[in-house]
C-alpha cells in the first residue's frame, strides 16, 4: 500500500512538473503604463483585457507608474512582463545613459512593437502672453515627472531652442493631470506633455481655459541632434481653440518586455496586442495610427523571440 502511494505522488508530481508553466512568472502579466491622466494608461488597461481573454489561464494586472524609464527599470528587474515607453529613452536605457535615469546598460530588454508617436506638445494659457518658444524665457512650467520620458523630451527641445531650467521663474516636476490643475488657477504659465494626440490632460485644460499651442520648428527638431526626434503635426482643432496645424516634434513609443519572459507568454501577448486594435482605439484616439506595417520601425534593441515568432507567422519578416 505504501509503495502504491509513492507511486500514486510520484505520478502526481510528475504530471504537475508536465502541466505547470516553465516560468513560473509568466503566470503573472504585470503591465507598465504612465500616469492615468495620460495615454499609455487606458491603452494599458484595454491590453490588459485583450491579454486576459486571449490567455485566460494567466492573471493581468495594470500599474500606474512615472512612466518610460521607471517602466524600463522595473523591466530590467523583473517586476513588469510588458511595458509601454519612449523611443528615446528605450535607447538611453540599451546604452546605459545614467543622466537619462540609466545606471547601467539595461540589456535584458526586449522589443515587441513599435507603437504610435508621442507628440511634445507645449501648451500655454491663452493670458500668459506666450506664443512661441522664445516666449517661455521667465515664465512657470511643468516638464514632467522627475527623470521621466517627457522630462526628457523637455530637456531635450528646451536645449535646443537655447533654453535651460534657469531660464524659468519655476520648474514644476509633476505629472499631466497636476499639471493641468495648476495652470487652471494660474499657478503655472505653461505644461510640457509627452503623449498621444488628443491626450485628456490637455483636453481638459482647453475647454476650462483658453490656451495656446506652442509650435516647435523643424529647425529646433534638427538641432537636437537625435534622430529619435521627428518633425510632426498637430492638426487644426486637436483642442478646443487651436484653429490651425501647429508643427511639433514627435517620439515613436514601443511596447517592451525582457528575456526572462517565455517566449509562448511574448507571443501570445504579441498576438493579443495586434489581434485588439479595435479595443485599443476605444480605449484613447492615439492607437488609431498604430499599423502592422510599422511594428518593427526603428526598434533600437533586438526583438523578443516570441514576438518574432507572431511577425513571421503574419508575414511581417521573412
Amino acid at each position: 500500500m505504501r509503495t502504491l502511494s509513492r507511486s500514486l505522488a510520484g505520478c502526481s508530481l510528475a504530471l504537475a512538473l508536465v502541466t505547470a508553466p516553465v516560468h513560473a512568472a509568466d503566470q503573472f502579466i504585470n503591465v507598465l503604463t504612465g500616469g492615468t491622466s495620460g495615454v499609455y494608461y487606458p491603452l494599458g488597461v484595454a491590453l490588459a483585457n485583450s491579454i486576459g481573454k486571449a490567455m485566460p489561464t494567466l492573471k493581468t494586472s495594470v500599474q500606474a507608474t512615472k512612466a518610460s524609464v521607471e517602466n524600463l527599470n522595473l523591466l530590467q528587474a523583473g517586476r513588469g512582463e510588458i511595458a509601454f515607453t519612449l523611443g528615446d529613452s528605450l535607447s538611453d536605457a540599451w546604452k546605459g545613459n545614467e543622466d537619462a535615469g540609466f545606471k547601467t546598460p539595461l540589456k535584458k530588454l526586449r522589443g515587441i512593437a513599435a507603437i504610435y508617436p508621442n507628440y511634445i506638445q507645449i501648451v500655454a494659457r491663452a493670458d500668459s502672453g506666450i506664443k512661441t518658444l522664445a516666449d517661455l524665457k521667465g515664465k512657470s512650467i511643468s516638464v514632467g515627472a522627475p527623470k521621466s520620458g517627457t522630462e526628457l523630451n523637455a530637456r531635450t527641445i528646451l536645449a535646443a531652442a537655447g533654453l535651460s531650467y534657469k531660464d524659468f521663474s519655476k520648474v514644476e516636476y509633476l505629472p499631466f493631470g497636476e499639471s493641468v490643475e495648476l495652470m487652471k488657477n494660474r499657478q503655472l504659465d505653461v505644461t510640457l506633455q509627452s503623449a498621444g494626440l488628443g491626450v485628456s490632460a490637455l483636453r481638459d485644460l482647453a475647454t476650462s481655459v483658453d490656451i495656446v499651442v506652442v509650435s516647435i520648428p523643424a529647425d529646433i527638431i534638427k538641432k537636437t541632434n537625435d534622430p529619435a526626434y521627428l518633425p510632426a503635426t498637430i492638426p487644426a482643432n486637436t483642442y478646443r481653440g487651436q484653429t490651425a496645424d501647429v508643427p511639433a516634434a514627435a517620439v515613436q513609443n514601443y511596447l517592451v518586455t525582457y528575456d526572462g519572459v517565455s517566449n509562448d507568454t511574448v507571443y501570445g501577448m504579441t498576438k493579443a496586442f495586434w489581434t485588439s486594435l479595435d479595443q485599443l482605439a476605444a480605449a484613447h484616439s492615439a492607437a488609431k495610427s498604430i499599423d502592422i506595417k510599422h511594428a518593427l520601425d526603428g526598434m533600437p534593441i533586438p526583438l523578443h523571440p516570441g514576438a518574432e515568432k507572431y511577425y513571421k507567422e503574419v508575414g511581417v519578416l521573412k
